[in-house]
Parts: structure tokens; C-alpha cells; sequence
């Protein structure tokens, strides 16, 4: 078994692990697969083993890790809300600093040559983004325990990780679609639209600061990035860093009002004070140079498209919920 090349995946039940889940099984078929996680989570993939951890539970992750013995750990494992950090800072820092220790020390014991693909946050960056647009060697200066939980994850994982190992860090820009949960801002906006639309609420959509400029991305292309990242390895330095951004920035304002172009029905905007966040980055914009130059990817999905898919998913929801 520990001849077979392999892929362990970590959050593969999660939003974006449903793309990427899929796609890696495509470009990987040689590979056996397995996803980490919990014993009651949904259903996996086609072609996905379940390998049972709490990924915050060491022996559990080293049992897993050393029957499994992958030659690829792919950790998408997070709590990944900034928003919900600030209320939760403790269970942020136990799941995305250490779960992401527990599954580096079980590498290294278990698995020592594998190829670790570590997915970071923009969010590190932080106060920088104020600076202009950001690239790999823009110091990370991050204002929020989702951020700082996952700048200390990358950290130790280039002191944890052995020589032997490869570590490649994505540090990835916003990215929404359909199955993604209405604590982040673009699911909230359609998930409030499907619900007016269907008589649910009051036709008033509450909004945070709506003049942040953000990229925004299809998951299905960032899942594509993540794969063409994993692809080149073997020509990557033993550690490396990738923006995985557009390099394009949207107004939330404008992405509503094309939203609002969408609805079924009229509706009036209220700013919400518990959406307004202290620490707002004006504009958080990425150099995608570097990963361009890797791999040679670009998104392919606009943004109409994105917030179409978004709506009509939303609408479908609140279908079925009633």
C-alpha cells in the first residue's frame, strides 16, 4: 500500500472540498484517494475512501495518516469564517492552527515525503492590503484571529514539516458559488433575495459596507488552481507561496445591484450595523503573477455568471426548506 501514490484530503465534505474533491479524482485517477474526516459527515465522493479523524485529535490524525500513508495531503480543514473568528477566536486557533499541527506531526512521522498543499487566506495580508495590491512578499500583517490562526499554521509548518517534505501554501482569495453558507457576504445577498422573493421576509436586504472592493472568484476555478498547483509540484521549490487570485477587484455595491437586476421582485437596502466590520480592508487586491507563471491559470468563469448560479442555488434552498 505505502508503494501506491495517494492523496489525503482534508475538509473534502466542505464547500470547497466538493469541487475540489471531484476534480483532483479526474486529474489523479492513478492515485488512491481518501478524505479525513468526520464519521457523521455526508456523503463522500465518487471514488473517495473515508479515513474517520477529528482533525483537531492527534492520535486520531496519526492513525489515520499512518495507515493511509499519502504521497499527497491536500488540507482544506478550517474554520473558515473571519467573521465568526472575532466571537471564536479559541475554536478558530484549535482547528486551523492546531489541527493543521496535528496533521503536520503525523506527516512527518508517517509520511516524510509527501507533497503537503496547505490552503492559507488572503487574509494574512491584513493592514497591507492598504499598501496596494499584494504579492507573495508582501508582509503579512493580519487584523483577525481567522487570519492570525492561519499565518501561524503556515509557520509552523515550514518548521514542522521535514526536509524531505514539499510544502506548497495557497494563499487564496475570496471564492463563492453555489453551496457555500450565508455567513459570507455574497450567499448572504442571494440567500436574502431567494427569501423575498418567495414571501419569507420583509422585501429590506441588510448589507454590510457595501464600498469594499473584493476579488471574488467561481470555486470551481479555484479548485482548478489548486489541481494545476499539485500538477507542477515536482518543479516547485521545497517551499513555496502562491497568491491564488484574479487579480481583479469587484465593489460589493456593484455585485448587489446586479444581483438586484436578478430578483423577481423589488426590495430596499438597510446597512446592518452587526455586518459592518472595525478592521475593513478598503480594497484587498492580489498579484496573480506568480501563479500565472507556474501554471498558466486564469479563471474562466465571469462574474454574472457567478452571481447567476449563486441566485438560482439560493432559490433552490429556500424551495426546499419550505
Amino acid at each position: 500500500m505505502s508503494g501506491e501514490p495517494s492523496i489525503l484530503l482534508t475538509g473534502g465534505a466542505g464547500f470547497v472540498g466538493r469541487y475540489l474533491a471531484p476534480a483532483l479524482a479526474k486529474h489523479f485517477p492513478q492515485n488512491r484517494r481518501a478524505i479525513l474526516c468526520l464519521e457523521d459527515s455526508a456523503g463522500l465522493p465518487e471514488g473517495w475512501q473515508r479515513e474517520v479523524a477529528d482533525i483537531t485529535d492527534e492520535a486520531a490524525v496519526q492513525d489515520a495518516v499512518a495507515r493511509h500513508k499519502p504521497s499527497i495531503v491536500v488540507h482544506l480543514a478550517a474554520q473558515s469564517s473571519a467573521g465568526r473568528s472575532a466571537h471564536a477566536a479559541e475554536a478558530t486557533w484549535r482547528v486551523n492552527f492546531g489541527g493543521s499541527f496535528a496533521l503536520a506531526s503525523a506527516v512527518a512521522r508517517h509520511a516524510p515525503d509527501a507533497i503537503f498543499f496547505f490552503v492559507s487566506s488572503s487574509d494574512v495580508y491584513g493592514a497591507s492590503f492598504r499598501l496596494g495590491p499584494a504579492t507573495e512578499d508582501t508582509p503579512p500583517a493580519p487584523l483577525n484571529p481567522y487570519a492570525s490562526s492561519k499565518l501561524a499554521a503556515e509557520s509552523m509548518l515550514r518548521d514542522v514539516l521535514p526536509p524531505s517534505a514539499k510544502l506548497i501554501v495557497a494563499r487564496a482569495f475570496n471564492h463563492t458559488g453555489p453551496g457555500q453558507d450565508e455567513r459570507f457576504v455574497l450567499p448572504s445577498f442571494a440567500a436574502q433575495i431567494a427569501r423575498i422573493e418567495a414571501g419569507l421576509c420583509e422585501p429590506r436586504l441588510r448589507v454590510g459596507n457595501l464600498s469594499a472592493e473584493r476579488d471574488f472568484m467561481h470555486v470551481a476555478d479555484v479548485a482548478d488552481a489548486y489541481v494545476r498547483l499539485l500538477e507542477c509540484a515536482g518543479g516547485l521549490p521545497r517551499i513555496s507561496v502562491f497568491n491564488v487570485t484574479s487579480g481583479q477587484t469587484h465593489r460589493l455595491e456593484d455585485l448587489l445591484g446586479t444581483l438586484r437586476g436578478l430578483a423577481r421582485k423589488p426590495f430596499e437596502i438597510e446597512p446592518d450595523p452587526e455586518r459592518m466590520r472595525a478592521s475593513d480592508i478598503p480594497c484587498a487586491k492580489g498579484d496573480p503573477a506568480r501563479l500565472k507563471e507556474a501554471t498558466g491559470w486564469t479563471p474562466q468563469r465571469p462574474a454574472g455568471e457567478l452571481l447567476r448560479e449563486l441566485l438560482e442555488w439560493w432559490r433552490g434552498q429556500v424551495k426546499a426548506e419550505r
